[in-house]
């Protein structure tokens, strides 16, 4: 006889999450998790399909964090469909969607923060002062929630999941943090829940970070080791296209994330722009020695 798997379950407070997990951890299950704010796309799900690969029992979080917003960022705004993202994971074989209120979670303002030393002094660090502790401080909550054995972050937020890392590290949780690649569109674009803010021409124009990527990796596949000189003609690419207004390009080392001037070993190019009313990013992370150069879609 095949076993009927189990339809998914949706909890939205903290005990019933942590009584559904401990349920499964009894029953001898690996429990993977995947952390989202929602409005899930191809992306997320190829995170929820990683998971399932990892654990026996897969959980996922959908949670639009207020502590990682600062003022005048898209909180209000951002895009929000609980009964869609439920029908979409159910459909992935998930087995619990934890989807807790402001109140679950906070239920009065948090005192305790994190402090971040060089992992979030630059690409998006300084520009949005307070993000990177506000999801440490979400993180670390629900990973204390769901105690899961892995938990699966996209590299599509590489600063994010370079500090996830170390937050693990330095802190001794027993979870293993896997990396998802970047999914993208047929025409390049990294998958975002903030696409849905572009109309179809700023999309259009959105494809011009990932371009500005390829021109850069073109260049160090060609023997171009200045990160100077690659920044430079990714600036190029980007400043051509009216109506995208850069934000950042930078090269760093992507144990540390701090800028380098030689693309030499494990580097990371990083952009950020703003088109129309969203600020995307993306990245390239290049493994560059003895002569060559290949493409690391997923760090370890």
């Amino acid at each position: 006889m095949i076993a009927r798997r189990m339809a998914l379950v949706l909890v939205r407070t903290i005990a019933e999450a942590r009584a559904a997990v401990r349920r499964a951890k009894r029953e001898g299950k690996r429990v993977g998790f995947v952390p989202t704010m929602g409005y899930l796309h191809e992306g997320h799900l190829r995170l929820v399909d990683l998971c399932r690969e990892r654990a026996d029992y897969c959980a996922v979080s959908v949670f639009v964090n207020p502590t990682q917003f600062g003022p005048g960022e898209d909180y209000e705004r951002y895009p929000r469909d609980l009964e869609r993202d439920r029908r979409l994971l159910e459909a992935r074989g998930v087995d619990l969607l934890f989807a807790p209120s402001v109140e679950e979670m906070y239920p009065e303002p948090p005192l305790i923060r994190f402090q971040i030393e060089k992992l979030a002094d630059h690409l998006c660090g300084p520009r949005r002062p307070g993000h990177f502790p506000g999801v440490l401080l979400v993180v670390t909550k629900l990973f204390h929630i769901l105690e899961p054995d892995v938990a699966v972050f996209g590299q599509k937020d590489l600063q994010q999941l370079v500090i996830v890392k170390r937050l693990v590290r330095d802190l001794n949780f027993p979870v293993e943090i896997v990396a998802g690649p970047t999914v993208r569109e047929p025409d390049g674009l990294a998958m975002s829940s903030r696409n849905e803010y572009l109309s179809p021409e700023e999309r259009e124009k959105a494809t011009v970070l990932y371009r500005a990527l390829q021109r850069a990796k073109a260049l160090v596949e060609g023997g171009e080791r200045s990160a100077a000189a690659v920044l430079a003609a990714m600036r190029d690419v980007i400043e051509r296209v009216e109506g995208v207004r850069l934000d950042y390009v930078e090269a760093v080392e992507l144990e540390t994330l701090q800028p380098v001037e030689r693309l030499e070993g494990r580097v990371a190019l990083a952009v950020a722009a703003f088109v129309g009313p969203a600020r995307l990013i993306d990245n390239l992370v290049l493994d560059v020695r003895d002569g060559q150069v290949r493409e690391v879609p997923a760090i370890d």
